[in-house]
Protein backbone atom coordinates (compact mmCIF):
# COMPACT_ATOMS: atom_id res chain seq x y z
CA UNK A 1 0.00 0.00 0.00
CA UNK A 2 1.57 3.29 -0.87
CA UNK A 3 2.38 5.61 1.89
CA UNK A 4 -0.05 8.63 0.11
CA UNK A 5 -2.96 6.41 -0.46
CA UNK A 6 -5.66 7.73 1.73
CA UNK A 7 -8.57 5.64 0.34
CA UNK A 8 -6.10 1.80 0.35
CA UNK A 9 -5.28 2.93 4.15
CA UNK A 10 -9.31 3.77 5.03
CA UNK A 11 -9.99 0.38 3.28
CA UNK A 12 -7.42 -1.36 5.31
CA UNK A 13 -8.82 -0.38 8.31
CA UNK A 14 -12.44 -0.86 7.71
CA UNK A 15 -11.62 -4.03 6.84
CA UNK A 16 -9.01 -5.26 8.81
CA UNK A 17 -10.18 -3.52 12.78
CA UNK A 18 -13.14 -2.95 14.95
CA UNK A 19 -13.42 0.68 16.86
CA UNK A 20 -13.97 0.49 20.20
CA UNK A 21 -15.12 3.34 21.59
CA UNK A 22 -13.20 4.19 24.61
CA UNK A 23 -15.46 5.69 27.60
CA UNK A 24 -14.67 5.89 31.10
CA UNK A 25 -17.12 3.99 33.20
CA UNK A 26 -17.73 7.19 35.56
CA UNK A 27 -17.60 9.88 33.21
CA UNK A 28 -18.47 10.92 29.70
CA UNK A 29 -17.07 9.39 27.11
CA UNK A 30 -14.68 12.66 26.23
CA UNK A 31 -11.72 13.60 28.03
CA UNK A 32 -8.24 16.17 27.38
CA UNK A 33 -6.37 16.09 25.18
CA UNK A 34 -3.11 17.92 25.64
CA UNK A 35 0.04 18.33 23.91
CA UNK A 36 3.61 17.84 24.06
CA UNK A 37 6.98 18.40 21.97
CA UNK A 38 10.52 17.73 21.80
CA UNK A 39 11.93 21.10 22.91
CA UNK A 40 15.77 22.14 22.48
CA UNK A 41 17.38 23.95 25.14
CA UNK A 42 20.80 25.50 25.58
CA UNK A 43 23.48 23.38 27.89
CA UNK A 44 26.97 22.84 27.93
CA UNK A 45 29.03 19.62 29.35
CA UNK A 46 30.66 21.52 32.05
CA UNK A 47 29.71 23.32 34.62
CA UNK A 48 29.96 26.90 35.27
CA UNK A 49 28.30 29.95 36.69
CA UNK A 50 26.00 30.25 33.50
CA UNK A 51 25.42 26.88 33.32
CA UNK A 52 24.56 25.27 36.47
CA UNK A 53 21.39 22.94 36.41
CA UNK A 54 22.09 19.59 35.32
CA UNK A 55 20.23 17.29 33.69
CA UNK A 56 20.79 13.95 35.54
CA UNK A 57 21.14 10.71 34.21
CA UNK A 58 19.58 7.70 36.59
CA UNK A 59 20.80 7.50 40.09
CA UNK A 60 22.95 4.72 41.04
CA UNK A 61 21.04 4.54 44.31
CA UNK A 62 17.54 4.50 42.69
CA UNK A 63 15.60 1.17 43.17
CA UNK A 64 12.82 -0.16 41.30
CA UNK A 65 10.40 -2.84 42.54
CA UNK A 66 7.93 -4.83 39.98
CA UNK A 67 4.80 -5.69 41.97
CA UNK A 68 3.98 -7.88 38.90
CA UNK A 69 6.69 -10.85 40.03
CA UNK A 70 4.36 -11.09 43.40
CA UNK A 71 0.65 -10.43 41.68
CA UNK A 72 0.27 -10.58 38.35
CA UNK A 73 -2.78 -7.72 38.68
CA UNK A 74 -0.04 -5.35 39.32
CA UNK A 75 1.74 -5.95 36.34
CA UNK A 76 2.22 -1.93 35.42
CA UNK A 77 2.73 -0.85 39.15
CA UNK A 78 6.72 -0.14 39.82
CA UNK A 79 7.52 1.40 42.80
CA UNK A 80 10.91 3.34 43.13
CA UNK A 81 12.88 4.17 46.11
CA UNK A 82 15.88 3.63 47.99
CA UNK A 83 17.67 2.01 51.04
CA UNK A 84 17.97 3.27 54.44
CA UNK A 85 19.33 1.10 56.48
CA UNK A 86 17.43 -1.99 56.21
CA UNK A 87 14.42 -0.41 54.88
CA UNK A 88 13.00 0.60 51.28
CA UNK A 89 11.90 4.40 51.63
CA UNK A 90 10.39 6.19 48.87
CA UNK A 91 12.98 8.23 46.37
CA UNK A 92 13.66 11.72 47.12
CA UNK A 93 11.23 14.53 45.75
CA UNK A 94 12.16 17.07 43.30
CA UNK A 95 13.09 19.36 46.09
CA UNK A 96 14.72 17.04 48.16
CA UNK A 97 16.55 16.35 44.77
CA UNK A 98 17.24 20.07 43.83
CA UNK A 99 18.51 20.70 47.66
CA UNK A 100 20.65 17.94 48.33
CA UNK A 101 21.56 16.46 44.54
CA UNK A 102 21.60 12.72 43.53
CA UNK A 103 24.38 9.94 43.02
CA UNK A 104 24.38 10.21 39.27
CA UNK A 105 25.82 11.29 36.21
CA UNK A 106 25.25 14.83 34.86
CA UNK A 107 24.73 14.17 30.86
CA UNK A 108 24.77 18.72 30.70
CA UNK A 109 24.39 21.73 32.11
CA UNK A 110 21.93 23.80 31.05
CA UNK A 111 21.34 27.78 32.14
CA UNK A 112 17.18 28.03 32.82
CA UNK A 113 16.07 25.84 35.25
CA UNK A 114 12.43 26.63 33.88
CA UNK A 115 13.12 24.65 31.10
CA UNK A 116 14.90 21.91 32.41
CA UNK A 117 11.51 21.15 34.55
CA UNK A 118 9.36 21.22 30.84
CA UNK A 119 12.53 19.06 29.85
CA UNK A 120 10.77 16.91 32.04
CA UNK A 121 7.47 17.13 31.87
CA UNK A 122 7.98 16.58 27.78
CA UNK A 123 10.14 13.31 29.20
CA UNK A 124 12.62 13.84 25.92
CA UNK A 125 14.74 16.74 24.04
CA UNK A 126 17.91 18.12 22.41
CA UNK A 127 20.03 20.03 24.17
CA UNK A 128 22.28 22.84 22.55
CA UNK A 129 25.89 22.83 23.67
CA UNK A 130 27.81 25.53 23.67
CA UNK A 131 30.38 23.88 21.81
CA UNK A 132 28.10 23.98 18.72
CA UNK A 133 27.10 20.08 18.78
CA UNK A 134 23.71 18.62 19.93
CA UNK A 135 22.53 15.89 21.73
CA UNK A 136 18.99 14.23 22.48
CA UNK A 137 17.95 12.82 25.79
CA UNK A 138 15.31 10.27 26.31
CA UNK A 139 13.25 9.34 29.51
CA UNK A 140 15.53 6.89 31.33
CA UNK A 141 13.96 6.66 34.96
CA UNK A 142 11.50 8.93 37.26
CA UNK A 143 12.06 9.19 41.02
CA UNK A 144 8.62 7.43 41.58
CA UNK A 145 6.59 10.85 43.18
CA UNK A 146 3.36 11.42 41.30
CA UNK A 147 3.27 14.11 39.10
CA UNK A 148 1.26 17.53 40.33
CA UNK A 149 0.68 20.51 37.73
CA UNK A 150 2.46 23.26 38.31
CA UNK A 151 -0.87 25.18 36.24
CA UNK A 152 -2.88 23.99 38.66
CA UNK A 153 -0.54 25.17 41.35
CA UNK A 154 -0.57 28.71 40.24
CA UNK A 155 -4.58 28.29 39.66
CA UNK A 156 -5.13 27.49 43.44
CA UNK A 157 -2.61 30.37 44.49
CA UNK A 158 -4.23 32.82 42.53
CA UNK A 159 -1.22 33.79 40.60
CA UNK A 160 -2.54 32.80 37.45
CA UNK A 161 -5.88 32.20 35.81
CA UNK A 162 -7.26 29.46 33.75
CA UNK A 163 -6.64 31.28 30.74
CA UNK A 164 -3.22 31.95 31.29
CA UNK A 165 -1.65 28.44 32.62
CA UNK A 166 -0.25 27.53 28.90
CA UNK A 167 3.63 26.67 28.63
CA UNK A 168 4.11 30.49 27.74
CA UNK A 169 2.40 32.02 30.43
CA UNK A 170 3.95 30.18 32.93
CA UNK A 171 7.09 30.85 31.37
CA UNK A 172 6.53 34.55 31.42
CA UNK A 173 4.97 34.56 35.18
CA UNK A 174 8.35 32.28 36.08
CA UNK A 175 10.13 35.21 34.85
CA UNK A 176 8.76 37.94 36.59
CA UNK A 177 8.32 35.90 40.36
CA UNK A 178 12.29 34.36 40.55
CA UNK A 179 11.58 34.23 44.32
CA UNK A 180 8.54 32.40 44.37
CA UNK A 181 9.79 30.18 41.33
CA UNK A 182 12.02 27.17 43.16
CA UNK A 183 8.79 26.87 45.63
CA UNK A 184 6.45 26.10 42.72
CA UNK A 185 8.39 24.17 40.82
CA UNK A 186 9.01 21.98 43.77
CA UNK A 187 4.67 21.58 43.97
CA UNK A 188 5.54 18.80 41.54
CA UNK A 189 7.64 16.37 43.26
CA UNK A 190 7.52 14.10 40.31
CA UNK A 191 11.57 14.10 38.58
CA UNK A 192 12.74 12.73 35.47
CA UNK A 193 15.84 10.97 34.78
CA UNK A 194 17.78 10.96 31.63
CA UNK A 195 19.61 8.75 29.13
CA UNK A 196 21.70 10.02 26.52
CA UNK A 197 20.27 8.35 22.69
CA UNK A 198 21.40 9.00 19.46
CA UNK A 199 21.10 11.80 17.67
CA UNK A 200 19.46 11.53 14.19
CA UNK A 201 16.81 13.66 11.71
CA UNK A 202 14.07 10.51 13.25
CA UNK A 203 12.22 12.04 16.23
CA UNK A 204 12.90 10.78 19.75
CA UNK A 205 11.91 7.54 20.93
CA UNK A 206 8.85 6.70 22.68
CA UNK A 207 7.58 4.33 24.79
CA UNK A 208 7.76 1.40 22.45
CA UNK A 209 11.62 3.00 21.64
CA UNK A 210 10.15 3.82 18.00
CA UNK A 211 10.90 6.96 16.72
CA UNK A 212 7.67 9.62 17.44
CA UNK A 213 6.43 11.03 14.42
CA UNK A 214 4.75 14.67 14.48
CA UNK A 215 1.44 15.06 14.31
CA UNK A 216 0.68 11.49 14.34
CA UNK A 217 1.88 9.55 17.72
CA UNK A 218 -0.19 9.68 20.86
CA UNK A 219 0.94 9.17 24.37
CA UNK A 220 -1.72 6.89 26.34
CA UNK A 221 -2.00 5.63 29.99
CA UNK A 222 -1.23 2.17 28.94
CA UNK A 223 -3.42 0.66 31.41
CA UNK A 224 -6.27 1.38 29.21
CA UNK A 225 -4.44 1.64 25.56
CA UNK A 226 -1.94 -1.13 24.50
CA UNK A 227 1.13 0.77 22.78
CA UNK A 228 1.44 -0.11 19.64
CA UNK A 229 -2.16 0.41 18.78
CA UNK A 230 -4.06 2.75 16.15
CA UNK A 231 -6.24 4.88 17.87
CA UNK A 232 -8.49 7.09 16.07
CA UNK A 233 -8.88 10.94 17.75
CA UNK A 234 -11.75 13.75 17.49
CA UNK A 235 -10.79 17.03 19.00
CA UNK A 236 -10.38 20.38 17.47
CA UNK A 237 -6.47 22.41 16.97
CA UNK A 238 -5.20 24.62 20.09
CA UNK A 239 -7.30 27.50 20.58
CA UNK A 240 -9.76 26.61 17.85
CA UNK A 241 -12.79 25.23 17.14
CA UNK A 242 -11.23 23.98 13.73
CA UNK A 243 -11.74 20.17 13.75
CA UNK A 244 -8.53 17.69 13.89
CA UNK A 245 -9.38 14.22 13.20
CA UNK A 246 -7.29 11.45 12.26
CA UNK A 247 -5.56 8.63 13.04
CA UNK A 248 -2.93 8.16 15.29
CA UNK A 249 -0.69 5.50 16.89
CA UNK A 250 -0.37 4.93 20.85
CA UNK A 251 3.56 5.11 21.01
CA UNK A 252 4.32 6.72 24.64
CA UNK A 253 3.49 7.28 27.60
CA UNK A 254 3.44 10.32 30.39
CA UNK A 255 3.07 10.53 34.37
CA UNK A 256 0.47 12.83 33.79
CA UNK A 257 -1.21 11.02 31.13
CA UNK A 258 -3.63 8.93 33.52
CA UNK A 259 -7.49 8.01 32.53
CA UNK A 260 -9.06 6.09 29.83
CA UNK A 261 -10.25 9.07 27.85
CA UNK A 262 -6.88 10.83 28.62
CA UNK A 263 -3.84 11.43 25.68
CA UNK A 264 -1.02 13.60 24.32
CA UNK A 265 -0.63 14.88 20.93
CA UNK A 266 3.19 14.90 19.59
CA UNK A 267 3.47 18.01 17.46
CA UNK A 268 7.11 17.87 16.92
CA UNK A 269 10.54 19.41 17.18
CA UNK A 270 11.48 23.39 18.56
CA UNK A 271 9.94 26.33 19.46
CA UNK A 272 6.88 26.28 16.67
CA UNK A 273 5.62 22.77 17.86
CA UNK A 274 5.83 23.99 21.47
CA UNK A 275 3.86 26.97 20.89
CA UNK A 276 1.36 24.00 19.57
CA UNK A 277 2.06 22.40 22.47
CA UNK A 278 1.90 24.28 25.21
CA UNK A 279 -2.15 25.76 24.11
CA UNK A 280 -3.25 22.82 23.43
CA UNK A 281 -5.93 21.51 26.14
CA UNK A 282 -8.92 20.52 24.28
CA UNK A 283 -11.65 18.24 24.48
CA UNK A 284 -12.08 15.04 22.45
CA UNK A 285 -12.82 11.38 22.11
CA UNK A 286 -10.68 8.06 21.19
CA UNK A 287 -11.90 5.02 19.47
CA UNK A 288 -9.34 2.04 19.48
CA UNK A 289 -8.93 0.32 16.84
CA UNK A 290 -8.40 -3.47 16.98
CA UNK A 291 -8.42 -6.30 15.03
CA UNK A 292 -11.52 -8.12 13.60
CA UNK A 293 -12.19 -10.76 14.69
CA UNK A 294 -9.97 -10.66 18.08
CA UNK A 295 -11.43 -10.45 21.28
CA UNK A 296 -10.78 -6.47 22.93
CA UNK A 297 -8.16 -6.23 25.15
CA UNK A 298 -8.99 -5.89 29.34
CA UNK A 299 -8.07 -3.21 31.12
CA UNK A 300 -5.66 -3.59 34.02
Amino acid sequence: MPPDDEAAARRFFESSFVPYALVSSDGPDNGLITGYYEPVIDGSRTQSGEYRYPIFGVPEDLITVDLAATNPDLRNLRLRGRIDGRRLVPYLSRGEIEARGVPAQVIAWTNDPVELFFLQVQGSGQVRLDSGERIRVGFADQNGHPYRSLGRYLIDRGELPLEQTSMQGIKTWAAANPAKLQEALNANPSYVFFREVPTSTDGPPGALGIPLTPGYSLAVDRRFVPLGAPVYLATTYPLSEDRLERMMAAQDTGGAIRGVVRADFYWGTGAEAGALAGRMRQQGRLWLMWPRGEPPPRSD
